[in-house]
């Protein structure tokens, strides 16, 4: 396999997820070459721990207004997106005209007419969109798709499909650029294109008819002060009023958090630590949605962020029987710790109900690495040489368009009060 030129453009929190497996264990096949930040001091970290935690060494560094002399200096076959989400759409289109192929993270967008743009860029330039959706790879989920399509309780018609976020995970996106609906799309677009993403390829199905309530319940200033709160601010770091509140994140007692924002505020202004309880966030912390697939199956799913443990459960009920899952994952402040910690596993359990025997566990092998193992085979599939995959886990543009728009009609569908129809907001080239 010939060696890639990799940029990433975005160095903040979820970029070194890349960077640092390139540097690591695919450097027979993968060459980074350049970073791109709207943020130089953010840029200068990323390249600071390059040298220094991985050995490598240092990159060219482009500010975001660069980005098309980057890709014209360094001529990269991929280009790797981890900005802010409502700027993904922004360096996908650019890179693919330019002659790159992508690689983004999650979400692909925000909006659908952000998605419609991504759609036809695609179809303009032959290039390719890549969406690293690492919940795919995990063990007990490819598990779930292989009981799935084995047949094992017939077809599924129902699924019911439960997720919790903690006070701790939960709440951080209620204290950076996330809690900006604008930003973000929201965390039925943000986090929920994980979830949505895994029930379209366990089904093998998309979806249909969205309808969906949302409300900011928990978090945000009015919340608070009905539960009798008097005491607020805008940020925890340095802040007195923040010192005994348990939903406040301190920038300077985590090196990486400091080193990656509160040193770099001075450029953008950007306050990773802000208060959950503060005024300006538009996103919501409840909700609750229920979809019609292409294949009559139906989805009942509810998020909530405030809750006292992290993770989900799942039960999916067929023509011959009933599959649960229930999995416990471990609580992280994202680029507050190791990357090993994201979606790592606490506990799982995996049970069949066959319709007219007994029901039974299903075992399943974790490996290392974050998100149950997960982590190192996406990233394999990505930078390394992949192996063949029977469940075809790898994602491109049309997955990561069917993931989110669930969550973009579903936010049209809070805003209306209607059932959206999806194929009405967006036109697929290949049907």
């Amino acid at each position: 396999m010939s060696k890639k030129r990799y940029v990433l453009v975005g160095t903040g929190g979820r970029a070194e997820f890349f960077y640092g497996a390139m540097a690591r264990d695919f450097r027979e096949t993968a060459e980074l070459v350049a970073f791109c930040d709207i943020n130089t001091t953010r840029a200068r970290y990323a390249n600071q721990l390059l040298q220094q935690k991985y050995d490598h060494p240092a990159i060219d560094l482009y500010r975001a207004d660069q980005f098309e002399q980057m890709i014209r200096d360094k001529k990269p076959d991929e280009v790797i997106v981890t900005s802010v989400d409502r700027t993904h759409h922004h360096y996908i289109i650019q890179a693919l005209e330019l002659g790159c192929n992508v690689i983004t993270e999650k979400p692909m967008t925000v909006d659908e007419h952000k998605c419609q743009q991504i759609l036809d860029a695609v179809e303009r330039t032959g290039k390719q969109v890549r969406v690293t959706f690492n919940y795919r790879y995990a063990p007990h989920h490819t598990k779930a798709r292989e009981l799935i399509r084995d047949g094992v309780i017939g077809q599924v018609t129902s699924i019911h499909f439960e997720w919790l976020l903690n006070t701790q995970h939960g709440a951080d996106y209620f204290r950076r650029w996330h809690r900006d609906k604008r930003n973000s799309g929201g965390l039925l677009v943000h986090k929920s294109t994980h979830h949505f993403d895994l029930v379209n390829f366990w089904i093998d199905s998309q979806p249909e008819t969205v309808f969906a309530f949302g409300d900011l319940l928990f978090y945000g200033r009015d919340n608070a002060e009905q539960r009798g709160q008097t005491s607020f601010y805008n940020r925890a770091t340095g802040n007195e009023h923040a010192k005994d509140d348990p939903f406040a994140l301190h920038l300077d007692q985590n090196d990486n958090l400091k080193a990656m924002y509160l040193d770099a505020e001075h450029e953008d202004g950007y306050q990773r630590d802000q208060s959950v309880f503060g005024d300006g966030i538009s996103i919501e912390d409840t909700m609750s949605v229920v979809v019609r697939y292409r294949n009559q199956a139906m989805l009942t799913y509810s998020l909530n962020a405030y809750m006292p443990w992290e993770g989900y459960r799942i039960a999916f009920n067929g023509t011959k029987g009933r599959i649960e899952m229930e999995i416990v994952e471990k609580s992280y402040v994202n680029a507050g710790g190791e990357k090993a910690d994201e979606g790592a596993l606490e506990g799982k359990k995996i049970t069949v109900y066959p319709m007219f025997d007994k029901p039974y566990e299903v075992q399943v092998e974790e490996q290392a690495g974050g998100h149950g193992g997960g982590d190192p085979v996406l990233l394999n599939d990505i930078f390394g040489e992949p192996k063949d995959d029977p469940f075809h886990r790898a994602a491109n543009h049309t997955d990561g368009a069917r993931s989110i728009l669930t969550g973009i009609a579903a936010n049209r569908s809070i805003r209306t009060g209607l059932p959206v129809q999806v194929d009405q907001l967006v036109h697929f080239y290949d049907k």
